[in-house]
């Protein structure tokens, strides 16, 4: 069917209301399609205009900045915060403990006004209120307090002294400045021989609380330096946020772009990232994946090389000689006919091993855990193998220490025990000698294979449970084995909760190590009570699972019994 065809069916279904929806009450709903293409390229292009415009929104939104502009714009934030909550704290000071002070300095000032006119007329008794000589302490403190205004009054409140009225100290007409508002003055009283003969009142000039011109204007420079230490602080806060994000994000784009060059073929990248802090580590443990991928990639080169040689060794000899059969040159006799079985057995020998150790790996063998005398389990490898060393000219020795109990499988220790020991006599040449210990430590046994062979070097110790590797390449391929029985060995320790250890000089022998743990009943009795006790816990869950499906099925039932009976 054409796009035109479904454009259009799909139209018409959409068009055509249903009958159980009418029925029902409710609006049909029906889309209705553009006839024109005009009409359907105009929608295309109002689309498209929405989507720009969602783009446009979201490119602007804070996840499109960069991690750089990100810190930087969180430090001056910061900054421009703490610049405002510090402004605000100060102003605060300044509306409530600043106008204080400045009003406490006002009422100290009116005291000292008014104990200096105390003390001038106590000292003289001819002195009134109203003298001039009483009066000198007010001209001073006018002249050491500019701004002000103070204003004396007698006890009936009659005022005999007022510098508001005061033109170049000259009294004239003019009323009082005093504010009508008291609390906008500082008032003191004046008493001598414990009467009160009048009192001082002092106001500040075009001032509601007191507060005198220098004392607003260091208020407002205040302000001002507030201010200008608010944005200095919000320059310097985003000049350190982009130090420190530059800092930050430089490691982080030397990984990315380390990454971008291994996902694009390049292994060898690495961020050469080294130090102590989180990223350092993080930038370390990117190489050491990154290394790993290197070598499991080579080791999957390699093994996809080895595995095709291998099979293609036997597969060829086989064709070779088939085809040389089927053209007549050579005879279908048993001698021709044994080496194609020869060659099918060998193969059929890999194919084994390569399913052997995959099953190994992948835990689909499934592996008994039995106690195991590792002493009379390697004593029935040494038995059978026994001949075997003799007719390759080796001479063999074996020593065991009684009681070494593991927990394992016995049929997969004796094939990892059994590998070692072929693969010492494989690479020992004749007059050599091979030997098999078996010791116990503290909490690990130990079944250690030792050859006089051809030895392995430190690297050549690094590569051995490599699959298809060899120590001696120039051996053939008969002799030298398969190439999979000590990656096997290693799987089979690995499962064991074990380890292997290789030692060895080249020229001088080598020797492969089995470590298993040792047998240890009170922990055993307490593994086989947790796993126990987790499966009756798996069992519980089951059953109330059980209970709760069988509880919904029942609901369900009814409610459906419940529906049909209204009908």
């Amino acid at each position: 069917m054409s796009e035109t065809n479904r454009v259009h069916n799909g139209s018409a279904s959409e068009g055509t209301s249903s009958p159980s929806a009418n029925a029902g009450g409710g609006a049909a709903r029906i889309r209705v399609m553009p006839d024109s293409s005009e009409e359907r390229a105009s929608m295309g292009e109002s689309h498209q205009g929405k989507l720009a415009r969602k783009e446009r929104r979201r490119k602007f939104g804070w996840t499109s900045l960069s991690y750089t502009a990100r810190v930087t714009l969180a430090f001056a934030l910061i900054a421009a915060m703490t610049g405002l909550v510090a402004i605000g704290v100060i102003s605060f000071v300044w509306e409530q403990h600043f106008q204080t002070y400045t009003a406490s300095n006002m009422e100290t000032l009116a005291e000292t006004t008014a104990s200096r006119i105390e003390e001038r007329m106590e000292a003289d008794s001819t002195l009134t209120i109203k003298s001039s000589a009483a009066l000198m302490p007010v001209e001073a403190a006018l002249e050491v307090t500019p701004g002000i205004a103070i204003k004396v009054v007698d006890e009936n409140d009659v005022a005999v002294f007022d510098s508001s009225n005061r033109i170049n100290g000259i009294p004239n007409a003019t009323s009082s400045l005093e504010p009508k508002d008291a609390s906008k003055v500082a008032l003191a009283k004046i008493v001598v021989d414990d009467k009160v003969v009048g009192s001082v009142r002092i106001w500040v000039y075009g001032s509601d609380t007191l507060m005198r011109g220098p004392d607003q204007e260091f208020r407002e420079n205040s302000y001002q330096a507030m201010l200008f230490a608010s944005l200095v602080a919000i320059v310097l806060a985003s000049c350190i946020g982009f130090l420190f994000a530059r800092n930050l994000v430089a490691p982080i784009n030397r990984m990315t772009k380390t990454a971008r060059a291994i996902k694009e073929g390049d292994l060898s990248a690495r961020t050469d990232l080294h130090g102590e802090d989180e990223i350092a580590r993080l930038g370390e443990t990117f190489d050491e994946m990154a290394e790993s991928v290197e070598k499991d990639r080579e080791l999957e080169r390699r093994l996809t090389t080895d595995v095709a040689h291998e099979l293609r060794t036997p597969l060829m000899a086989i064709q070779s000689t088939v085809e040389a059969m089927v053209d007549g040159v050579f005879e279908a006799d048993a001698e021709r006919l044994e080496t194609v079985n020869s060659e099918v057995q060998r193969l059929s020998r890999l194919v084994d091993a390569l399913l052997k150790l995959s099953r190994l790996e992948n835990r689909a063998t499934p592996m008994k855990e039995e106690v195991v005398d590792v002493g009379e389990l390697i004593q029935s490898i040494v038995s059978t193998h026994e001949a075997f060393v003799a007719d390759s000219g080796l001479t063999f020795e074996y020593r065991a220490e009684k009681g070494v109990l593991v927990v394992g499988d016995p049929d997969m220790i004796r094939q990892a025990t059994a590998n070692l020991i072929s693969n010492a006599v494989r690479y020992t040449p004749e007059g050599g000698h091979v030997s098999v210990t078996v010791s116990k430590g503290d909490i690990m046994a130990s079944i250690a294979v030792r050859d006089t062979g051809i030895g392995l070097s430190p690297e050549e110790a690094k590569m051995v449970f490599s699959r298809f590797w060899r120590a001696d390449a120039g051996r053939n391929r008969a002799s030298g084995g398969l190439g999979i029985g000590l990656a096997v060995v290693k799987e089979i320790v690995d499962r064991h909760g074990g380890w292997v250890q290789v030692e060895g000089e080249k020229g001088k022998g080598a020797c492969f190590t089995l470590h298993f743990p040792l047998y240890d009943e009170q922990r055993t009795r307490t593994n086989d009570k947790r796993e126990q006790q987790r499966q009756r816990q798996q069992q519980k869950q089951q059953h109330r699972q059980q209970l709760l499906s069988g509880a919904r099925q029942q609901r369900s039932a009814e409610g459906k019994s419940a529906s049909n009976r209204k009908k």
